[in-house]
């Protein structure tokens, strides 16, 4: 067993164990002071759920005179780890302005009661009991109630939206579309961000015993079925009917290097709401955009967000926020791109396609070629059990460093080992090709082993075979027929991304990435196939579909 196989085994270990250590949350109360412009009506308030479970919570009241209709009013959640008062600068702000905020510890966090569930129906149960609260105090603006949160928060908040028909709007920043998804998709386990959550969870909080079972399971592949029945009704995918019958407007923040909650399905959230909707991507890591904003550091996204609430809950005229807006910030240097609808997703009629040549011999490279031409019948072949030098680079760390400081993951592409790794490259491109959305990937495979791992990376190859990782994704199978050749279809992580005229586009295969659990400590070959029968392909949304490859 390798030195990474080996830690990856020991903090699985510790992931089973660790939960037994904790005992309790991590409970502090902040002496809160008023101001000139709003007061603390109770800084250590405690909400009664429905199942008596106590909800820690703090709310900030404005000094202002109220409104005929009372005031509105925002609930913020908060997120995995953290506490009621995750949110005191921008309940401050709000308050300042005229609402009445909530800030609330879920259920398992701060000196909140319970257990965390992960968006369970106690947890939704708990925003009703918060806006229950509310409608108690007789001086709220019930018709204009608006619910918000960063990751964990942002999950609820969108099922909330869904669920409690009290709430009129919802911004939800880095959550997630679908939880099945998040924990297991394209049938891989996530290994570090499940380890990470369930060793935070249990270190901060009180976890529901459960959550450590599933992520057990998840990681032997067993009773998958069970994780799937359990992250149903977790995800806000599950609930956009009962939004869209409301027609309540949404507000979504995400980040494309985001690699606990990918981006895919919460694209195709946003894509079947039918209300007011805006989506803003961003790059960075998992909520590293909204982050820095909760400390009161300058943040386009959380004065977005300002500007939303104000317009749904204030009826403030604000021409910044058509019906649907999609806004992309491509690389930090670049301006945003507005849209109307999400591209990339669904349409391929805008779109490059690369057929896949495979390599002569071990020392050369495979080929993206765009004539469409059929392939004799012949494969290549990979091993499992080592590296190949295509990476998604330091889980988190490196989304974070490209993202917000432009230091990107790459790599030389010739030194990408054959052994474990196949590369399929491209010609130098006659014009820039702006990626933007879902790309694909087909291949005819075949695995001497009942288990098979893909991952895929998709690069940009400079003048000098410099290749910088673009998006990548997994795919796992675990009953594989041995050496029987099987047709796979592999959606990668979303991304916008301009590859510049005369570079070229790279398509690597490996069967390794620290972001992902293995299905299998033994080696295996794996084997790519092609026929005059099969198209292996890549396809990548773009901008302008007109792109080829130079002769």
């Amino acid at each position: 067993m390798n030195t990474r196989k080996l830690a990856i085994t020991m903090l699985l270990l510790v992931s089973f164990h660790l939960p037994s250590l904790a005992t309790a949350n991590i409970c502090i109360n902040l002496p809160l002071e008023d101001f000139e412009r709003y007061h603390l009506y109770e800084g250590d308030l405690t909400i009664r759920s429905n199942d008596n479970t106590e909800i820690a919570a703090n709310i900030f009241i404005p000094d202002s005179e109220m409104p005929a209709n009372g005031y509105p009013a925002i609930i913020f959640i908060s997120s995995w780890n953290f506490n009621e008062y995750e949110y005191l600068h921008h309940a401050q702000r709000f308050a300042e302005k005229g609402y009445v905020v909530i800030n609330y510890a879920t259920r398992g966090f701060g000196c909140s009661g319970g257990m965390a569930e992960v968006a369970s129906e106690n947890d939704i149960n708990d925003v009703s009991a918060v806006v229950d609260y509310l409608q108690a105090r007789n001086d709220i603006d019930m018709a204009n109630i608006g619910v918000s949160g960063v990751s964990y928060g942002a999950g609820i908040a969108l099922i909330g939206a869904a669920k409690e028909p009290r709430i009129k709007t919802a911004v939800a920043m880095s959550g997630w579309g679908s939880l099945s998804d998040a924990l297991y998709g394209q049938q891989t386990g996530r290994l570090f961000w499940g380890s990470f959550l369930t060793l935070s969870g249990s270190l901060s909080g009180t976890l529901d015993p459960e959550l450590t079972t599933i992520f057990s399971d998840l990681l032997q592949n067993k009773n998958i079925d069970k994780l799937l029945e359990w992250s149903e009704p977790r995800s806000p995918l599950t609930y956009v009917h009962l939004i869209n019958e409301k027609q309540a407007p949404i507000f979504i923040s995400h980040n494309y290097g985001d690699n606990l909650f990918q981006i895919n399905s919460l694209m195709r959230f946003f894509d079947r709401l039918t209300g007011p909707k805006y989506f803003e991507l961003n790059q960075g890591s998992h909520a590293s955009t909204e982050i820095p904003g909760l400390f009161g550091l300058e943040n386009e996204t959380w004065e977005n967000a300002h500007l939303w609430f104000d317009q749904w809950l204030k009826n403030q005229s604000n021409r910044h926020f058509p019906h649907s807006k999609v806004s992309i910030l491509t690389d930090i240097e670049h301006d945003r791109e507005i849209y109307a609808q999400m591209p990339g997703i669904n349409d391929r009629s805008d779109s490059l396609t690369f057929t896949l040549a495979p390599r002569k011999n071990l020392f050369s490279q495979g080929a993206l070629t765009t004539d469409n031409q059929s392939t004799e019948n012949t494969s290549n072949s990979i091993f499992s059990g080592l590296d190949s030098g295509a990476s998604t680079g330091i889980p988190a760390l490196s989304a974070i460093v490209d993202g917000h400081y432009n230091q990107p993951v790459f790599y030389p592409i010739s030194w990408i080992n054959p052994l474990h790794g196949l590369t399929f490259i491209s010609e130098p491109l006659e014009n820039t090709t702006k990626i933007r959305g879902i790309p694909t990937t087909q291949v005819e495979v075949s695995s001497s082993s009942e288990y098979l791992q893909l991952i895929a990376y998709l690069y940009d190859v400079d003048e000098n075979g410099i290749a910088t990782l673009i998006t990548h994704a997994p795919i796992t199978k675990h009953n594989m027929v041995q050496n029987q050749t099987r047709h796979l279809n592999m959606e990668l992580v979303a991304t916008a991304y301009n590859v510049e005229k005369d570079h070229r586009i790279a398509l690597v295969f490996d069967t390794f990435d620290l972001l992902y659990d293995l299905p299998t400590l033994l080696p295996y070959e794996a084997r790519f196939h092609y026929s005059q029968d099969y198209q292996t392909s890549l396809t990548l949304p773009v901008l302008n579909s007109s792109i080829k490859s130079a002769d």
